[in-house]
């Protein structure tokens, strides 16, 4: 943490500032209604900036009459050139509706007494060359995102004050995208997505309500391409260390007739990752249409993801990675070591089954209609349907016939009980529903009311491909089977009201109904027959207070309800009494802001009271999820810091620092025992270990990026992220916990403007810039040995997931 503010410090002490000219404004409809969000950019260059919640804006220039260009969905894009410096600027309107009206009622605006994030469309467009979504949103508060192949492609993931994927409800475009049975989000199903997006939010807490999963630590709203005024056409190409390779194309029609406009992309990924044979092979495709009216937008998405990715949860083995008290001086260790898909032959060499892979194929189609009825109300309504198939493939050594439901063969003498082989687990699912919203405004009273119904249905079952000495069975026998059905309905209210231009009063009420049912024969040939049914209340309640137009306090409570998945429910074994409970969260957030046109900074306060709050133990389900828990009383406290400052006209900094506790209260660990000869023992060690941290929640995380912006077309930015310690147990013990790390990356950004294209973009990254050895994910637990005295001994287990050192890419983009 100390190398992390020395290099802060030295960034601001190093810059001097130069002559500029600044130049104000203020945009308004033909209505003189003041227009938030316009896009002004200085013509011929890259800079620019976006008006604030008065329309106003504040841009620097180092010419003294610079053009500027004006662009705001629904309005005609303006050039206008700065003969003065203080502008006022009418936008022409060409349309009723934009794309934002789809979301405006799951999403956060600037009175929301609530702690947000926005990522915008030209910090999308400037990201990283190859990022994937979790990497990009880990420089937003309190985030941390993982990476099974060590580079970022591929299985990612992203937590947020110490969550796991699996309770930050995300949506696109207000429709779920959390998987039903998992409530997690596999990212790799949706290859270079993050090309496609206009704008994310991130709320963090409890947050507003939304559609779908529960929100138990953030809620992220996805918003895809917007309609654009003009046609473009866009080429991006990346390629970078450990054969890593990313191309796509999109292009638009723009406004045809000011009715209609299309829009379409494909790319398509391929990298050989750090770890070994920890490869990626996506592809995706985007289309989307859309019609205006005077009074209405129909818009259709369709989102395709192909992916074959080779198989890397399990990680490393600490073995592996640490010198263990038994090995000898030629050991070393192999970071890029990965144990998936590893055997031995007839013979007795080692060997590496390159098939053990997941493989997945997932298209969502949406279709979206918004109509307005009048200037004060709206409404929305949305279709959808999402149908994904795949499997994962694992070479099995000396697997019991009895595990497949076979019987023995006699091969002349000898009784065949066990084979290798060769197996396949399948997933088919379709997932469809509707969501619905109205928006009201009136005065000093604002309002959204809608909801969802959403329906899932999944068929799981095994397959055996191959085996050594298949006996009676088929090529393609189905050792398991089985269904789950899951119907998810939610209703929502939201009230703003400001009783003073000063004061905003929210409230917020959802209810929300779940039944979920399980049919059918589990992979351990055990019967799977479950049915659960949950009904949720979840009331929200804040206040925002204006201190000055600069200023703003906040504070809301509020309460969110989560059903466990269905991995929670498998591990219970089909004994009632073992089920895991819902867990419960109450939410308290108190912030402060202030904002101005070179200076903008936040705090935030948050206090997480959790209820029966599932947590991880530390091991990993056959299929590479966690175990979880139930802990009765467990909370999450801490304080989150925002800044953004143009301290110079060359010289930007942004960052942010979120400092917490993580604690679970009275916490007993059960640890399984082993006698001298290593045969379990039936009962367990319990261990009374009093307050402990909850497991992948660090105490400390930061994140900065230093920018120099050399010219108006050259800038340098600095990346950093530090993640303080965390252990990934619930024991608190050091021999289960990750090390803090502090990475750097160095990102160049070179950018022309010649008259056959509207930009030509070269970037370059160099990430891991100081060669840093480190791990950012790990698993684990304890267990005890027991000699002939009866004396006790405590043994770690675990597994890491290593990252690349330094290593580099590099990006073409050419806008057309």
């Amino acid at each position: 943490m100390k190398n992390f503010l020395f290099l802060v410090l030295i960034g601001l002490f190093t810059i001097q500032a130069s002559a500029q000219t600044v130049i104000n404004g203020k945009v308004t409809s033909e209505n003189n209604e003041p227009l938030v969000g316009v896009n002004v950019i200085l013509k011929n260059t890259y800079s620019g900036t976006i008006t604030d919640n008065n329309g106003e804006f504040e841009i620097l220039s180092k010419e003294n009459q610079p053009t500027l260009v004006f662009s705001y969905i629904g309005h005609k894009t303006t050039e206008h050139q700065a003969i003065t410096n203080n502008l006022d600027i009418k936008l022409e309107t060409v349309a009723v509706l934009t794309d934002e009206v789809i979301v405006s009622a799951i999403k956060a605006n600037n009175k929301s007494p609530i702690a947000y994030t926005n990522i915008t469309k030209s910090e999308i467009i400037n990201r990283p060359s190859s990022e994937d979504i979790p990497y990009m949103l880990s420089l937003t508060p309190s985030a941390v995102a993982t990476s099974e192949t060590g580079i970022g492609v591929g299985y990612t993931a992203l937590r947020i004050r110490g969550t796991d994927p699996t309770r930050i409800n995300v949506t696109v475009n207000g429709i779920p995208l959390n998987d039903s049975e998992s409530q997690g989000v596999y990212w790799v199903n949706m290859p270079d997505f993050v090309s496609s997006l206009d704008e994310v939010q991130i709320q963090r807490g409890v947050g507003t309500s939304t559609n779908g999963a529960a929100a138990f630590g953030a809620t992220i709203n996805f918003q895809t391409t917007s309609i654009n005024d003009k046609a473009y056409s866009r080429i991006e190409s990346s390629a970078g260390s450990f054969n890593t390779f990313v191309n796509s194309i999109s292009a638009g029609t723009g406004l045809i007739k000011d009715r209609f406009a299309f829009d379409v992309r494909y790319s398509k990924l391929n990298s050989d990752g750090y770890i070994d044979y920890a490869f990626s092979d996506h592809q995706s495709l985007y289309l989307s249409g859309s019609m205006l009216t005077n009074n209405g937008l129909l818009k259709m998405n369709i989102i395709h993801g192909d992916q074959r990715t080779g198989i890397s949860w399990w990680g490393v083995p600490q073995e592996k990675l640490f010198k263990p008290e038994w090995a000898d001086d030629s050991w070393k260790p192999e970071r890029t070591y990965n144990p998936a898909g590893e055997y031995t032959d007839v013979d007795g060499n080692t060997r590496y089954y390159e098939d053990q892979t997941d493989n997945y194929k997932q298209t969502h189609y949406q279709l979206f209609y918004s109509h307005s009825l009048n200037e004060k109300l709206n409404l929305n309504g949305a279709l959808h349907y999402t149908r994904g198939e795949g499997f994962y493939e694992q070479y099995k050594e000396d697997e019991s016939y009895g595990e497949y439901g076979w019987e023995s063969i006699e091969i002349g003498n000898e009784t065949i009980n066990s084979t290798d082989l060769i197996r396949q687990k399948w997933l088919e699912n379709d997932f469809y529903g509707l969501t619905a919203s109205a928006n009201y405004k009136n005065g000093n009273v604002s309002g959204s009311f809608g909801g969802g119904w959403n329906r899932y249905e999944g068929d799981h079952f095994g397959e055996v491909i191959w085996a050594r000495f298949a006996g009676a069975s088929e090529k393609g026998d189905r050792w398991y089977e089985n269904v789950g059905e899951k119907t998810d309905a939610n209703v929502f209210a939201k009230v703003n009201w400001q009783p003073t231009t000063s004061i905003n009063t929210f409230f917020d009420l959802q209810y929300r109904n779940i039944n979920y049912s399980m049919d059918g024969i589990d992979d351990d040939r055990e019967a799977l027959v479950q049915k659960h049914k949950f009904n949720f209340f979840n009331p929200k309640i804040g206040i925002s207070y204006d201190l000055s137009k600069q200023q703003q306090t906040y504070f809301s409570v509020g309460i969110s309800n989560r059903e466990p998945t269905r991995t929670n429910f498998k591990d219970a074994k089909g004994d009632p009494s073992s089920y895991p409970k819902a867990e419960q969260l109450i939410d308290f957030e108190a912030g402060y802001n202030y904002k101005s046109s070179k200076f903008s900074a936040s705090a935030n306060l948050f206090y997480m009271l959790y209820n029966d709050q599932l947590v991880p133990t530390g091991e990993k389900s056959s299929s590479g999820y966690d175990v979880m828990t139930n802990v009765k009383d467990s909370y999450r406290a801490g304080i989150e810091f925002v800044f953004g400052a143009q301290i110079t006209k060359e010289f930007s900094w942004d960052g942010n620092l979120s400092l917490s506790q993580n604690k679970i209260k009275d916490y007993v660990d059960h640890a399984t025992v082993y006698d001298e000869n290593w045969d379990e023992l039936k009962e367990q060690l319990i261990s009374e270990l009093g307050t402990t941290d909850i497991a992948y929640s660090p105490d400390v995380i930061a994140s900065s990026i230093l920018g120099y912006a050399v010219n108006s077309n050259l800038k340098v930015s600095l990346i950093s992220k530090y993640v303080g310690e965390q252990y990934f147990d619930n024991t608190s013990n050091t021999n289960r916990s990750l090390d803090a790390y502090f990475v750097n990356n160095l990102k160049l950004d070179l950018n022309f403007f010649p008259s056959f294209a509207n930009r030509i973009g070269l970037q370059l990254m160099v990430n891991n810039l100081f060669d840093l050895e480190y791990e950012n994910n790990a698993y684990g637990g304890n267990y005890y040995t027991r000699d002939s005295a009866g004396n006790d001994t405590e043994h770690t287990w675990a597994y890491y997931y290593p990252q690349a050192g330094v290593h580099f890419m590099s990006k073409l983009i050419i806008e057309f």
